[in-house]
């Protein structure tokens, strides 16, 4: 019989671990918030939803070992990280080319641009060869490698990872909407925060750039 749940001592370090993560800044946390300061909470929850399905995709991924092989196959891994590098520094010239700067959009746009924010969600975290090698080095660390249930494990721990690290970030995306509403009056602010948000996603594609995969 398939035993699919880790121990309870491996159960919360892992929930320790998603909080510390979900917390921590990185490019996906500056376009939730970029989208949601530009276009709304709207788009920002769907950017956050985008995303989980791209970390969906990187835990099945890790948790049979298909990823493994990815980095470990230097020309693939250099792919990846070019692909992720060029995704960002796209969002980093759209966040500076922001007509008018930041604003909250109207209900008829946002309605009509939901589904970009989406796939944007998706790309921010396919494209990045830092969250690839996060659940090939550390998420195994907390299954057995002798375990024959360890991919049914790591896909729990997964589905941990999302309960608790999305509604935190959901938390933040409404929180970044509150600010906005008092921050659309300053012109001199939308365009501080516009670069801000561009040197942000350029950094890190010069950070993408650098990552190294196993040898």
């Amino acid at each position: 019989m398939v035993s699919f749940i880790p121990d309870l001592p491996t159960i919360l370090a892992f929930a320790l671990a998603s909080l510390v993560l979900a917390i921590t800044p990185g490019p996906d946390m500056a376009l939730f918030i970029s989208r949601t300061v530009n276009y709304g909470r709207a788009h920002g929850v769907a950017a956050v939803l985008g995303a989980t399905c791209g970390l969906t995709v990187h835990v099945c991924l890790a948790a049979f070992g298909v990823s493994v092989l990815l980095v470990a196959a230097p020309t693939a891994f250099l792919v990846l990280k070019i692909a992720g590098a060029l995704y960002l520094l796209w969002l980093a010239i759209g966040a500076v080319r922001q007509t008018g700067g930041l604003k909250l959009a109207d209900k008829k746009r946002a309605e009509s641009t939901l589904l970009r924010s989406y796939l944007v969600g998706i790309g921010i975290n396919l494209t990045n060869p830092k969250v690839l090698l996060f659940f090939i080095t550390f998420f195994p660390q907390f299954v057995s490698r002798d375990d024959p249930d360890a991919p049914f494990k790591l896909l729990f721990l997964g589905g941990e990872f999302l309960v608790v690290s999305v509604p935190i970030v959901v938390a933040i995306v409404f929180g970044a909407h509150w600010v906005a509403k008092w921050l659309v009056g300053s012109a001199l602010v939308r365009r501080v925060l516009n670069y801000s948000f561009a040197a942000v996603f350029a950094g890190f594609a010069a950070v993408i750039l650098t990552a190294q995969g196993r040898h």
